[in-house]
């Protein structure tokens, strides 16, 4: 079943994407509210380093342009820290916008596990134990130790998007040499229908408002989840990562380190089928 578990950790942070319009727009899913006392200034730097910025208006126009794309598929070098050796893994990974994320992992070029992700859910198979899963959002946050995904919200993890809401009553935005700092003021609330949850949340951007790293921590548990990305370079226009990490603290603990190789924005199928012979694994 690991392998499994690998293939649903890896839907959440296997690659991301971002970009650059002439024509920009705000994002329709990520609605930011502004007080109507809010008031434009001409210059929206503090003036002095690590002094709020008052006016995030700019800031907001770059971070939560919705991506132009309408395919992606990308090659990556996948490696897991859990305590337990995992051979580096081959992954190919794509994803349509709003309908599907597809996954499939090689190990010493032998086929391992597979996994699908769509709005309904989360379908994942480990060909080596022969078991498979069919779930809902919650077995991926379990697994995340969170309790806010969704679909929407893992393609904007998969995209390098900001993925939780930045109410400007809520979040204070700073300037300083390496680019921008997005800090919780107000613990942010996440509730679902088995638990509710409070988190400090911390977003870094560099100065081309790249997301460098997403940190939420747990008010209540030791329970932390920070992604982070690095090395952006612009292929076809949009915005890439080289390399992506995860890490997961707190009642579990594990990280994962993806090389992205190769992007490609050509369609291709993405068979997913499960064997009759497969052992479906129960979700608790």
């Amino acid at each position: 079943m690991r392998n499994c578990i690998i293939v649903l950790l890896l839907l959440c942070v296997v690659t991301s994407c971002k970009t650059r319009n002439a024509h920009r727009k705000k994002d329709r899913d990520n609605t930011i509210k502004i007080d109507s006392t809010f008031v434009l200034e001409d210059d929206s730097n503090p003036k002095d380093v690590n002094d709020p910025i008052r006016n995030k208006l700019p800031f907001f126009e770059h971070v939560l342009v919705p991506p132009q794309f309408e395919q992606i598929k990308i090659n990556s070098k996948v490696n897991v820290e859990t305590g337990s050796f995992i051979p580096t893994l081959d992954a190919t990974i794509y994803m349509e916008k709003d309908k599907k994320v597809w996954m499939n992992l090689q190990a010493f070029i032998i086929n391992v596990a597979r996994g699908i992700a769509t709005p309904e859910g989360i379908k994942g198979q480990d060909k080596t134990s022969k078991t498979y899963i069919d779930s809902d959002f919650d077995y991926l946050n379990n697994l995340l130790n969170v309790n806010f995904i969704d679909y929407k919200s893992l393609e904007k993890i998969l995209i390098g998007r900001t993925f939780v809401k930045l109410n400007d009553s809520q979040f204070t935005l700073t300037k300083n040499a390496q680019g921008y700092k997005m800090a919780s003021n107000v613990n942010q609330k996440f509730e679902n229908e088995e638990k509710k949850r409070e988190y400090k949340t911390v977003l870094q951007y560099d100065n081309n408002y790249d997301l460098l790293s997403v940190n939420l921590k747990d008010v209540l548990s030791s329970d932390e989840l920070e992604i982070s990305y690095s090395n952006w370079e612009e292929i076809n226009g949009i915005r890439l990562p080289k390399n992506v990490k995860i890490i997961i603290k707190g009642s579990k603990n594990s990280q994962i380190l993806l090389e992205n190789t190769k992007f490609d924005f050509s369609k291709m199928e993405t068979p997913y089928s499960v064997p009759s012979s497969y052992k479906k694994i129960e979700i608790k």
